[in-house]
């Protein structure tokens, strides 16, 4: 493969995950700061806070359907039509979550569009990631199928990256009337142009080479979800437990920290906004070192190190929060993030690897949107009840504990079982 090919493979990969991790993280900011007061009826802001970050969860119990559905035509069709069709729909329901009226126009009809919205951003993501990384990993050289598979995992630090300034901007620009009125709206109506650049570097794309030998073999599977539980049950379950620490470090540090600095620490958001876009800096320069590390020394053992230093992060978060130091804080968004870059890039290839090639869409896709639900889908909601139960040092040890459970899914899991040319 010439190297203006590749180059389109591993942009491609890397541009639908920046995309539809953009449209998931906007809303993830807008739950942390608009959506209750827009969405639900006026009480306590500890209540709306609740009902908004109910709303985020819901995409992520929509994610693994996305996945088994967009996995069967990935697997039973092809790679590249199902990706573009994933696409499609995330970017449809956000926008259509950006032009929705909020509950003084709609009443009780608000928040129900809301979370079928919702639920279709879900849908359309969780047939995103599987997808990209066959797309890297089935057309990667050999020996760098780890490197290849970083690029759909860079995606999600740009993504957040892209949604963190555009809040950013909107907090220096207008007042808080004008954000909470109309200005939230913008990312979202932003994003069908991103959408359309997607779709357009996708349609330009070939088959991956592993699916198209599948295909002229007769390999394929008419159900693909059906022999993958039949035989390959263990690694989705386990593949998803290794995946929590990489969402519970991300969705604490983002969501949940956005929440609790800007209305419990008194920090202003636009502060707030720009020490994440510091840490984000961090996520992306681990992506590639553990990338590099994972072709070199083996994915096992870089996703054991990274999970063990995870487990003790957790410890840091009470002290480091609690300060209410720009600086401290800063830190401590920083160690998370670099810490979820390095146990996430490994996974680009470590999950596909799990799979053989006729069920490998909706296997890697499947394991990686169930540790979606157990790591990140209700750590914002869960991180707020602990908090009002018993203070910050609970939420650093649900962060320890996740990152336990990933280091024993991993421990148990092994190395690539399909480690094989994909």
């Amino acid at each position: 493969m010439h190297k203006a090919s590749t180059r389109h493979i591993a942009f491609a990969s890397f541009i639908g995950t920046a995309i539809e991790f953009y449209d998931f993280y906007i809303y993830a900011m807008a739950a942390a700061l608009v959506i209750g007061q827009v969405f639900f009826p006026a009480s306590d802001p500890a209540t709306q806070s609740l009902n908004a970050f109910l709303t985020f969860g819901i995409a992520f119990i929509a994610r693994p359907v996305g996945a088994i559905v967009f996995g069967h035509f990935g697997d039973k069709v092809g790679r590249k039509a199902t990706l573009a069709a994933s696409l499609l729909l995330m970017g449809i329901s956000t926008l259509l979550i950006g032009l929705l009226p909020g509950y003084e126009v709609l009443g009780i009809w608000a928040p129900v569009i809301l979370c079928v919205l919702r639920f279709g951003q879900g849908l359309g993501l969780g047939g995103e990631w599987g997808g990209a990384a066959l797309l890297a990993t089935e057309h990667a050289p050999e020996g760098r199928r780890a490197w290849f598979g970083m690029f759909p995992q860079l995606g999600p630090s740009v993504g957040f990256l892209l949604a963190t300034l555009s809040y950013l901007a909107l907090s220096l620009w207008l007042t808080d009337a004008q954000f909470k009125a109309w200005g939230w709206r913008l990312p979202f109506i932003a994003s069908a142009l991103l959408v359309g650049v997607g779709l357009y570097v996708r349609f330009k794309l070939a088959e991956t080479p592993a699916f198209s030998t599948a295909l002229a073999e007769n390999k394929t599977h008419a159900v693909p979800i059906k022999p993958l539980l039949q035989t390959h049950l263990r690694p989705v379950l386990l593949g998803a437990l290794a995946m929590v620490v990489c969402y519970n470090l991300f969705y604490t540090a983002t969501v949940f920290c956005l929440n609790y600095g800007t209305t419990q620490l008194g920090i202003a958001r636009a502060d707030f906004l720009g020490m994440l876009c510091v840490a984000i800096l961090f996520m992306t320069i681990a992506t590639p070192i553990s990338a590099i590390l994972s072709d070199r020394f083996g994915r096992r053992p870089v996703l054991l190190v990274s999970g063990a230093f995870a487990v003790l992060a957790g410890f840091a978060l009470s002290p480091l929060l609690a300060s209410g130091s720009t600086l401290q804080v800063t830190v401590l968004l920083s160690l998370a993030l670099f810490l979820m870059g390095a146990t996430f890039a490994p996974m680009g290839a470590y999950l596909p690897e799990q799979f053989p090639v006729a069920v490998r869409y909706t296997g890697a896709g499947l394991a990686y949107q169930l540790g979606g639900i157990l790591g990140a889908s209700f750590a914002p909601y869960i991180s707020q009840l602990l908090v009002t139960a018993g203070g910050l040092a609970w939420v650093g040890a649900y962060v320890s504990i996740a990152a336990a459970i990933s280091f024993t899914a991993v421990l148990l899991l092994g190395e690539s079982r399909h480690g094989e040319p994909l």
